[in-house]
């Protein structure tokens, strides 16, 4: 099985080129952006070119996009064009290619605005049964897209398989408030609580959903590193999530302070990864117990995938008021 992987100079892409390569599995990487893990440089906007690049390929992933940081210096239209029309042609020429499944790379942007509780209420449950509500152009598309995916599954019978990911990307944040309050390998680690995933795990659940595709048919699903974090937590997360985090790993306190890291004061939300790992059969190695243990012996608690792949920044133009001008 040939898989095309599109997006493949992207963190992501790079990911799963790397390590298909690795296992010693035929992959060809396409991007618009030359890079050592670049087999075809081209636009899937093109369709001749891209019905060029299915020839003999039996399954893709389709990891390119647009996304959050382009907002500061790409237009409504870059966005429709790259997100929703890009899709809409690497799906009709997987279907004309007989391409035997689809794995669509979208995002929990796509929750947005319910991804933030009201006032005085109790951080969000994130399961794939939660409603999307995009605030940008980005999540918009990326939702439009994972429909379009759904469609072509309905009407062609493409298996497809939706992968809504959290971060997996090592630069700064983009929130001046966090940037001057944290160090970002303080954040990350706090952000694997709740709302990231190691590139490598990330990787995984890609690979896995390649295989699982035919017999989905078509679903949606939540990658996120696995959460501590019950039900019952939620009201305490949203006002003093230290508290909780302190209960649940009392070692935590005295790891971090050794560090001079703090963990978020609160957290609004709460990323759940079940439907993946029981569809899929995914089990993600690297969660916060995973941190507390790499801090413990005195080690970086990226995964070796994540610390080849590093960091790319998002625009060739370097910004004054951070990694990107976006709110």
């Amino acid at each position: 099985m040939t898989v095309l992987v599109t997006g493949s100079a992207g963190h992501l892409g790079e990911g799963i080129v790397r390590t298909l390569r690795a296992a010693g599995r035929p992959v060809l990487g396409l991007d618009a952006k030359a890079s050592t893990l670049t087999d075809r440089v081209g636009s899937i906007l093109e369709r001749t070119f891209v019905r060029e690049c299915l020839d003999g390929v039996s399954a893709i992933i389709h990891a390119a996009t647009l996304h959050k940081p382009h907002l500061a210096t790409h237009s409504f239209q870059d966005f429709v064009d790259a997100n929703v029309t890009g899709t809409r042609i690497l799906l009709e020429e997987a279907v004309a290619a007989n391409v035997e499944c689809f794995v669509y790379t979208s995002t929990t942007s796509v929750f947005g605005r319910a991804l933030s509780p009201g006032p005085e209420q109790p951080a969000v449950w994130v399961t794939e049964e939660l409603t999307p509500e995009p605030k940008n152009v980005y999540g918009l598309t990326k939702l439009l897209a994972e429909s379009l995916c759904e469609l072509f599954h309905r009407r062609h019978g493409l298996p497809v398989l939706v992968l809504r990911t959290s971060r997996f990307f090592p630069e700064a944040d983009d929130d001046v408030a966090v940037r001057s309050s944290y160090e970002p390998a303080n954040v990350q680690a706090n952000e694997m609580l709740y709302r990231r995933v190691d590139i490598e795990d990330a990787v995984n659940a890609h690979l896995l959903a390649l295989e699982k595709a035919a017999s989905v048919g078509f679903g949606r699903y939540i990658v996120s590193a696995t959460t501590p974090f019950a039900l019952v937590d939620l009201a305490e997360l949203s006002i003093d999530a230290q508290g909780v985090v302190n209960r649940l790993f009392p070692e935590c306190e005295a790891l971090y302070a050794a560090r001079g890291w703090k963990p978020f004061p609160t957290i609004g939300r709460v990323y759940v990864n079940q439907l993946a790992r029981s569809g899929l059969d995914w089990e993600p190695k690297y969660d916060f117990r995973h941190v507390l243990e790499s801090l413990r012996e005195n080690r970086d608690f990226h995964s070796a995938l994540a610390r080849v792949v590093g960091s790319k920044g998002y625009h060739d133009r370097k910004f004054d008021e951070g990694p990107y001008p976006v709110a």
